[in-house]
Order: structure tokens, then sequence, then C-alpha cells
């Protein structure tokens, strides 16, 4: 069996592991990048529709969920979006703005990908794909045993990614491993993913699927104005996708609320007289701010059965609070990230280390630190990646 030696390896190829091996890189350390699957970046590619939404102008601790909120302000205050920014222009690669600080490739997620590997190469960093591991154990340094080789390093970073999307290989091979050294795990769940709708609102509303409206959704006091999309199943779009972070906790039974008409006034002209209160006149104002047939189901179901100002005032208030409890979500198959994960109390804020198992890091989306849809969860990767990185 063949043994290389390294001053740090680094398990997974993907978006944090990158950036600590080329941080790792700079500073004249020897580093190894060990992934299973035949190439790099996975993840990467099929971000924002291929076009990788990589970071966000807006980033704040805020936009993190984690049971320490304060956990994650060290390595993005020291590794922000214009650090990386300044990265895409020192390789000339075009990107644009979309809404809400949401920064995109002009081209394709393969220009961030070569850059990376661009940057690994520069750096000195070896890269080994298509490498199972069959076993890890600590001596003086972490041996890692595949197939044919064995790989050794004083630095171990654990860069394996959730449990999302598994068809492109998610395993829970991260969390197994921190639990193997005494490390505490808090229970994941998929984030930023679908929700399927109870039976009763499935019959209700899924024939509407591929209806696409601009709603308000809220729940644990944050809220979203984004699109919402009805599916075959249930709940979709930007708006769904992040209250459901939220929503999706072990052992929640708190109702979602939809604001189906943020800003609006379904029912004033009704009370000023200007309308006669007819059914019509209702669905006429309904249909100015919700696709038609949305509007003419949702009457079918919520219509008042007379019409004084008591019970207009009680439509109204539905409307801007539609309540759905969902029987679930998608799963890890159509979730975009994994929530919580290695615990934060066991790590260094600064470094991203172990505070138990000295040499033993942890970065990215295996850390129980989850950003908002929007490229946060890429700039966690970036920050904590280049906190390792730096550290190692």
């Amino acid at each position: 069996m063949r043994t290389s030696s390294f001053d740090v390896l680094i398990l997974g190829a993907g978006a944090a592991g990158l950036m600590c091996a080329i941080e790792a890189g700079k500073r004249g350390r020897r580093v190894c990048v060990l992934e299973r699957a035949e190439k790099p970046g996975k993840k990467i590619l099929i971000s924002g529709g291929g076009r990788c939404n990589f970071t966000n102008l807006r980033c704040t601790p805020e936009n993190f969920i984690s049971s320490n909120p304060h956990f994650a302000k060290s390595a993005l205050a020291r590794y922000t979006p214009e650090d990386f920014i300044s990265l895409l222009e020192k390789h000339r690669i075009p990107y644009h703005e979309k809404t809400l600080g949401q920064l995109f490739c002009d081209r394709s997620a393969h220009d961030i990908l070569s850059m990376l590997e661009a940057e690994c190469h520069e750096a000195g960093v070896e890269i080994c794909l298509d490498t199972k591991i069959n076993g890890l154990q600590r001596a003086n340094d972490f041996i890692v045993s595949t197939n044919n080789s064995e790989f050794r390093a004083p630095a171990l970073v654990v860069a394996t990614g959730g449990l999302s999307i598994p068809r492109i290989g998610a395993t829970s091979f991260g969390y197994d491993l921190a639990r193997q050294f005494g490390i505490a795990v808090r229970e994941p769940w998929p984030a930023l993913v679908p929700l399927v709708l109870n039976a009763d609102d499935r019959s209700r509303y899924c024939e509407l699927a591929g209806i696409s409206v601009r709603v308000t959704t809220s729940l644990e006091g944050q809220q979203f104005q984004e699109k919402m999309l009805i599916t075959h199943r249930g709940l979709s779009g930007p708006a769904i996708l992040q209250i459901s972070s939220y929503w999706n906790k072990p052992d929640n039974s708190e109702p979602i609320r939809i604001d189906l008409a943020p800003g609006a006034q379904v029912t004033a002209l009704f009370h000023e007289s200007k309308l006669p209160r007819t059914l019509n006149n209702l669905r006429s104002e309904l249909r100015k701010l919700l696709p038609q047939r949305l509007a003419d189901r949702w009457l079918d179901i919520h219509a008042p059965a007379t019409w004084t100002n008591q019970t207009l005032n009680e439509l109204e208030k539905q409307i801007h609070a539609w309540k759905i409890l969902p029987a679930g979500t998608e799963g890890y198959d159509k979730a975009e990230v994994t929530a919580s994960g290695v615990d934060t109390s066991e790590l260094s804020a600064k470094t991203m280390e172990s505070r138990k198992v000295p040499g033993l890091f942890f970065i990215g989306e295996v850390v129980d630190v989850t950003g908002q849809l929007g490229g946060f969860n890429f700039q966690w990767a970036w920050a904590s990646g280049a906190a390792a990185g730096r550290s190692v």
C-alpha cells in the first residue's frame, strides 16, 4: 500500500474544501484534497440554475440559522463577499447582481470551479478524485485509508457537506466522523426545501400547479417577500424555500402564514361604498392581485356567506394571513442544503478547529450554520474554508 504524507488532508472537494486548500496552500502547506466523486465541485456546478449564486452583497450574520447565532460572525467578518469578488476579478470572470444582492456568473458555474481549480494548482494543492475512504484513525497523525493508498497528516479538515441532494453523492460521512471522535452533532434536517401540503389543502390547491404569485411568508419572526409556486404536491418558490428552513425543525407544529396580497387592500372599495357587495365584484378585485385561477379557487373556499363589514374584515385578514400547516417536505432529494450539523460549541469560531481533538477541523455545510436562500451558503463555505485554511 502506497503511503503519502502531507501537512493537511481535506476531505471533500466542494466549495469549502477547495477554498480551505487554496488558503492553506498559499501559506506553504503541503495540501491534499480527497474527493470520493469523479469530479470536484458537483454542487457548485448545479447551483443557481447552472450559473452559481456565489455570494450575496448583503451578507450579515442574521442571514444564517444556527443554535449559536454568534458563531459565524468571526469567519464572515474575516472573509467577505468583497474578498470573493476580488478573486473573480483577478480571473476576469463576468458576473451580475440579480435581486436582493444575489450575485451570479454571467456565463456558467464552470467559471467558478475552474477558478478554484486554478488557484489550487497555483498553490501546489494535490486533488485526488474518485477516492473512497475505507477507514480513518489517529495516531500521531491522522491516517486515512483508501483502496490502495494511505494518507497521513497532522491536520484533517472535514468538508464533506450535508445530506442534501444524494443523487450527486451526499452522505452522512462528516457527521459519522464527528461522532467517531466524540464530537456532538445536532440532528440535521432538510432546509431550503419545497413543502408538501396536507391532504385537504392538496385537494383544494394542487390542481393549480404551475401558478406563481408574489407573497410574504412568515414564521417565528422571520418574513420573506418573494415568489411562491404551487406544485403538484404542495408549495415551492423562493418565499417557501426560505420559510421552510424555519418551519422544518424537528417537532415543529407551527403553521406558516402566507400573505397573498402584500401591501394591498382587497376589500377597501366595498367599505367605501364605491362597489356593490357582490361575489362578482369581489372576484374582480381579487383577480387584480392574484392569477385568475388562484383568485377564483380562493373565493370558492373563502367567500363570505354574508356581506357585513365584519365578514369583509375577516376575509381581508385571511388573504393576508393564510395559515398553512404542511404535511412535510420533499426531503433531502429536493433540499438545497442541510440545516444543523456539527455542534458549534465543539469548534473554535475563529479557526473551525475542534476543541476536543487538536488538528481536526469542520467547515461548510457539515457545521451547524445554514444560510438563507440567495448565495449565503456559498459565502459561509468561502468564509469557513478560509478560516480553517489560514489556521491549519
